[in-house]
């Protein structure tokens, strides 16, 4: 498709004015890779600059929307610490995106959505999800920082005290526990995902698409102004963790398919 033929980690289809965005690396349950990670820092940009799109759907290939950081893209960022440089850099680039783009993003949230796949999912405007698809940030399960915009995002969503348990226990939520909660806007049966989606989207279709922009870009200075005030200290707390001796474990325990043995607190770097 003209404008996004740079791209490797993702597919794109066009219908009418609606732009659907597919995560594309299946075989690892859509992770986030250098290349994932690069991409998405520039492709809401594009969209922007994109006169052909008026709505926008982002939704994952296969069975999970996206799994969060790839392990061995993680593990390269601890045996090469300079490569966190450019993750701090892109991480506030997609938030900013996101809450950037004028255009409304639904989020058709297939299947899980863990780590930065959640904090994606979390920021887009509508978030229709399959009732069995899981949500949660678990970047501390491996001994990072929510650093990525996590901590942003799911206070402004379900409070403060439901979200520091989510966000510093790393627990999973299926999509019907997510939308009890107010974390997305409903869950479906996920036979009946799409249909529900294209609902959303004739709707959008058929009102009146400045007004239906403006009226975003008004909700999103509140969250922009947060965003710009957060991000770059929450990078930096995850740029620390990155370096700890309980993230290299929280991978290392990933990796081996066991429970991770973390140390206590400044003492375990």
């Amino acid at each position: 498709m003209t404008g996004y033929e740079s791209y490797t980690t993702m597919t794109f289809a066009r219908e009418r004015r609606v732009l659907t965005v597919t995560l594309n690396r299946p075989d690892v349950l859509n992770a986030v890779n250098a290349a994932m990670h690069s991409e998405m820092a520039r492709l809401f940009n594009d969209i922007a600059a994109d006169a052909e799109t008026d709505i926008v759907v982002l939704t994952g290939a296969g069975r999970a929307f996206c799994a969060g950081g790839d392990v061995d893209w993680l593990q390269g960022a601890i045996d090469d610490i300079s490569i966190f440089d450019g993750i701090a850099v892109e991480a506030k680039q997609i938030v900013f995106g996101l809450l950037d783009l004028e255009k409304p993003v639904i989020c058709r949230l297939n299947g899980d959505a863990v780590g930065l796949g959640a904090t994606v999912a979390l920021f887009c405007d509508i978030i229709i999800a399959a009732d069995n698809a899981r949500i949660g940030d678990l970047h501390v399960n491996i001994g990072l920082s929510a650093g990525d915009g996590g901590a942003i995002i799911w206070p402004q969503l379900i409070g403060y005290p439901r979200a520091k348990e989510f966000l510093m226990t790393g627990r999973l939520i299926d999509g019907s526990e997510a939308a009890a909660l107010g974390l997305v806007n409903e869950a479906v049966p996920a036979e009946e995902l799409d249909a529900r989606v294209e609902r959303m989207v004739g709707k959008l279709e058929r009102g009146a698409t400045q007004a239906i922009r403006y009226t975003k870009v008004s909700i999103n200075v509140g969250l922009r102004q947060l965003a710009h005030a957060m991000m770059d200290a929450s990078i930096a707390y995850e740029s620390l963790t990155n370096v700890s001796a309980d993230h290299r474990e929280g991978l290392a325990a990933f990796r081996e398919r066991r429970k991770p043995t973390f140390g206590r607190g400044r003492g375990s770097r």
